[in-house]
C-alpha cells in the first residue's frame, strides 16, 4: 500500500442501506479512496448482537459489499472484506476486553437504547460490542475514522483504550482521529423528520431503501410527512421541508439556496415530484451497477477473499506485536 494515511470503516449486515447510509457514508467513502488508504469493511460479527435469520445476514452481507462497489468504491484501490474473515478482530477484541473497564461500557449511550428495544436478549456481546469496534479500527493501525454523531463515543473509547495499551505496555497502536471532511447532509425520516432516518424504524414510509424500486420512491416521498404552511423554505419550525430541502441538495448537487430559488412560488407537491425524480435519478446508476455485479459471483467472491487475505497481512502484524507486548508465547 502507497504511504497514504489509513482510513477504517464499515457498516453492519445486520439490514439493507438506506438514502442516508448512501448520502452520509458510501457516497463520501468513494470521494476518499485516492488519498488515503482505506479499509471498508461488513462488519457481519457486529450484527449478531441482535439475533440475525442466517439467510438474512447472509443476503444482507453480500448485498452490502456489491453496494460499496457499486456507489463507487473500487475494489482495487481500496480493501473490501467481510469482518468474519479476517479472525484478528475477536483475537484483538479478548486483549482488549481485559483493558476496558465495566464503567467505561456502561456509560455507551447505544447500549441503552439497544437494550431498551431488545430486552429479551442484553447479551454479553451487546455490552463488548465498542471493544470489537475499538479492535476493527487498531488493527490497522488506522489513521482518521469517518463517523456520524452516534458513533463519536465509541470512538472515543477507541482512543481512550489504545492510549491506556501504550501508557501501559509501550508504544503499539496509532491513535485515530475522528475524520472531519465535508459530510452529506444528515437525513432524517420522511416520517419522523426529528429522527434519523433507519432501516429499523417500524414504519417502512419512513426510510428510503437504496434498493427501492421508484415507484417505491415516488410513494414515500409524496408521503412525507411536512407541515401546514405552503412556502417551500429552509428554517426552523418546518423540519419536514429541511429534510427534503437536504435531501434534494444532496441528489442535486445544489446549495440549499439554489434548492430553495429553484422551487419558489411553487407548492409542496411540485417539490415533492422533483425530489422523488432527483433520488430515482440519483440511485439509478448505483442500482444498475448492483444488478451487474449480482450477476457475477465469481468476480464478487474474489474480491472479498483478496479483501481478507490484505486485510488479514495487516491485522496479523498488528496482533504479533500485541502478543508479543503482553507476554503470550510466540507461536
Amino acid at each position: 500500500m502507497e504511504d497514504k494515511k489509513i482510513i477504517f470503516s464499515g457498516v453492519q449486515a445486520s439490514g439493507f442501506l438506506t438514502l442516508g447510509n448512501y448520502i452520509g457514508a458510501l457516497r463520501n467513502w468513494a470521494k476518499l479512496q485516492d488519498d488515503y488508504n482505506c479499509l471498508f469493511c461488513v462488519v457481519d460479527q457486529h450484527s449478531i448482537t441482535v439475533r440475525q435469520k442466517p439467510a438474512d445476514l447472509r443476503k444482507n452481507a453480500m448485498d452490502i459489499l456489491k453496494l460499496y462497489i457499486a456507489s463507487g468504491i473500487d475494489p482495487h484501490k481500496n480493501i473490501l472484506f467481510f469482518q468474519s474473515h479476517v479472525p484478528q478482530h475477536v483475537e484483538l477484541a479478548w486483549v482488549l476486553n481485559c483493558n476496558t473497564y465495566m464503567g467505561e461500557l456502561q456509560r455507551m449511550t447505544q447500549f441503552k437504547d439497544k437494550a431498551s428495544r431488545h430486552s429479551d436478549n442484553i447479551n454479553a456481546g451487546l455490552f463488548t460490542y465498542p471493544v470489537l469496534m475499538a479492535a476493527d479500527i487498531l488493527l490497522y493501525q488506522t489513521d482518521v475514522v469517518p463517523v456520524g454523531n452516534d458513533q463519536k463515543q465509541h470512538l472515543e473509547l477507541t482512543r481512550d483504550i489504545a492510549q491506556r495499551f501504550n501508557n501501559i505496555y509501550g508504544d503499539v497502536f496509532k491513535v485515530p482521529e475522528p475524520y472531519i471532511g465535508s459530510v452529506g447532509a444528515r437525513v432524517m425520516s420522511l416520517q419522523d423528520p426529528t429522527k434519523k432516518m433507519s432501516k429499523s424504524d417500524s414504519n417502512p414510509n419512513g426510510y428510503i431503501a437504496m434498493l427501492d424500486d421508484p415507484d417505491t420512491i415516488v410513494r414515500k416521498i409524496k408521503r412525507a410527512v411536512t407541515d401546514s404552511e405552503s412556502e417551500v423554505a429552509y428554517r426552523e419550525g418546518k423540519d419536514g421541508i429541511n429534510n427534503l430541502l437536504n435531501i434534494y441538495s444532496a441528489v442535486a448537487d445544489k446549495t440549499i439556496d439554489e434548492a430553495v430559488a429553484e422551487f419558489s412560488g411553487k407548492g409542496y407537491g411540485d417539490f415533492k415530484v422533483a425530489v422523488a425524480e432527483a433520488v430515482v435519478e440519483c440511485l439509478r446508476p448505483v442500482q444498475q451497477k448492483f444488478n451487474e455485479l449480482s450477476k457475477d459471483k465469481g468476480y464478487i467472491e474474489s474480491i472479498y477473499k483478496e479483501g481478507a487475505a490484505r486485510a488479514e497481512r495487516m491485522a496479523a502484524r498488528t496482533l504479533r506485536k500485541v502478543y508479543k507486548k503482553i507476554g503470550f508465547i510466540e507461536r
